[in-house]
């Protein structure tokens, strides 16, 4: 004669066995009390007209442009040493970090006739496919030399899908005073470390 199972044990067995246990009621549950004593109609409308006497904040965009934070991550840009030198020096990590394969690079050897960065090598190649670009900002942290950084710039909308592919031409930083047009000698040193390894100038 088998012992009397103890309050709760047939429950137990039950659920190892996969039963599923159901309520008594056949799972029907009571529907929930509404705390209001107004109808759900009138409830509704509450929300509406509520809304109605909020202060408006429509934008007047394009006319009025958006101000973005200064960490906002937009379009690319290739940035130049102070002489004019690219910071590119073709490694190819960005093009490896990104996680939606936008970005395809072709390193160039430089030469003392043509001289575009301070290192051996150089952005010969440089495309961001726009189309794919989810602007995650991973190929930011990827770049060794800090060439790769993101602009204010949102404005990339288009009608045609091949001018949202942006070439190193269109990505390379401006020529400010004092910057040379590449190709050309390195100006601020004889060595790339005088480039990449230098202190910062002291600010007036």
């Amino acid at each position: 004669m088998s012992e009397r199972s103890k309050p709760g044990e047939q429950d137990l067995v039950r659920r190892s066995a996969g039963e599923v246990e159901r309520s008594p009621e056949g799972g029907r549950k009571r529907p929930a009390v509404r705390d209001g004593l107004l109808p759900a109609a009138v409830q509704g409308f509450g929300v509406t007209f509520a809304q109605i006497f909020r202060t408006v904040t429509t934008e007047q965009y394009p006319f009025e442009p958006k101000v973005t934070k200064p960490r906002y991550h937009g379009r690319h840009v290739l940035n130049r040493h102070p002489d004019g030198l690219e910071k590119c020096v073709g490694c190819e990590l960005c093009a490896w970090a990104c996680p939606a394969d936008a970005i395809y690079v072709e390193g160039g050897d430089n030469t003392e006739d043509a001289r575009y960065s301070p290192g051996e090598r150089y952005g010969a190649v440089y495309q961001i496919n726009y189309l794919r670009c989810i602007f995650c900002g991973l190929c930011i942290e990827a770049c060794p030399t800090r060439s790769l950084t993101m602009s204010n710039d949102f404005e990339l909308a288009d009608d045609n899908r091949r001018d949202l592919i942006y070439t190193k031409e269109q990505l390379m930083a401006p020529l400010l005073p004092g910057m040379e047009a590449t190709p050309h000698p390195m100006r601020l040193g004889d060595d790339e470390k005088d480039y990449y390894v230098r202190e910062p100038e002291p600010r007036p």
